[in-house]
């Protein structure tokens, strides 16, 4: 039996994971910046899964979280920094009032959220679930913010892979392809300050045609992650999904061939002369 503590429990993945993980036996802190829409998901599992306020933002709030799981589970074995949203535009289109917040949600409610769990995880070890996504993997036009923000949970999640080791806590980066979860409906915002300029790299249309018919099945993806988070050996990225997998392979392989062709150049040139 393990205890997880799970944000952004009112939707998506991390409802669905709240709800896997307590079905199988497992006892949850589920949380949400609303509380009241993720209480009624709780009642069926009686004490196993207890709902508790957090907006990730507030380190505060994360702290009081951990320390409610150690009082009510008497500790803490996996933490899922799930919250988050995203937002699509151009980089020139984007505003700071915009994609400030969203940092400040995917990023840093996300070292918050880690910074508040590590004093209970190192003493026991346990699993760190971190969301990113094939927007983590490789950058595209019209996504660019989304980029950076899940960029920087990939390279937190690598530094803090290096930095627990030791004292047997893991990391695993869950990068989705599409699923049919809201992340297209609820969990997108549009830059406001659309310009003609960057009209064939919108993202506007690709979200109105396929939010709520993407090909992914959430509840198998979350099966998966549920295997890897109990495997012995669990991998540090888990792309999920054809497309996430068709990302990662082009993302290699153009990253190869930049290496491979300026290879004699960056090698051969003599950096440390004048």
């Amino acid at each position: 039996m393990k205890t997880w503590l799970i944000t952004g429990c009112s939707s998506g993945f991390g409802q669905r994971l709240a709800l896997a993980a307590a079905q199988r036996g497992d006892r949850v802190v589920a949380t949400a910046r609303n509380v009241k829409t993720i209480e009624e998901m709780a009642e069926p599992f009686g004490g196993r899964m207890i709902t508790v306020p957090l907006d990730v933002t507030d380190a505060a709030g994360a702290r009081a979280a951990v320390a409610e799981a150690v009082e009510s589970f008497g500790g803490l074995d996996v933490l899922v920094n799930n919250a988050g949203y995203g937002l699509f535009g151009a980089i020139e289109e984007g505003t700071p009032e915009e994609y400030r917040p969203m940092f400040e949600v995917n990023v840093f409610g996300l070292i918050e959220t880690t910074k508040a769990a590590l004093p209970v995880l190192r003493r026991s070890g346990g699993t760190i679930v971190n969301m990113s996504s094939g927007a983590g993997i490789a950058g595209g036009g019209g996504a660019g913010y989304y980029n950076a923000a899940k960029f920087a949970v990939e390279g937190i999640s690598e530094a803090l892979a290096g930095e627990l080791k030791p004292f047997g806590v893991r990391v695993l980066i869950v990068e989705p392809g599409p699923f049919r979860t809201d992340f297209l409906g609820r969990s997108i915002t549009m830059a406001a300050n659309e310009m003609p300029e960057y009209a064939t790299s919108s993202r506007r249309h690709y979200r109105e045609t396929n939010n709520g018919s993407q090909a992914g099945d959430p509840d198998k993806a979350v099966a998966v992650i549920l295997q890897a988070v109990d495997a012995d050996e669990a991998p540090l990225h888990l792309p999920l999904g054809p497309v996430a997998h068709v990302i990662a392979e082009r993302k290699l392989a153009a990253f190869r061939s930049d290496i491979d062709a300026w290879r004699n150049i960056t090698i051969a040139t003599d950096f440390d002369q004048p």
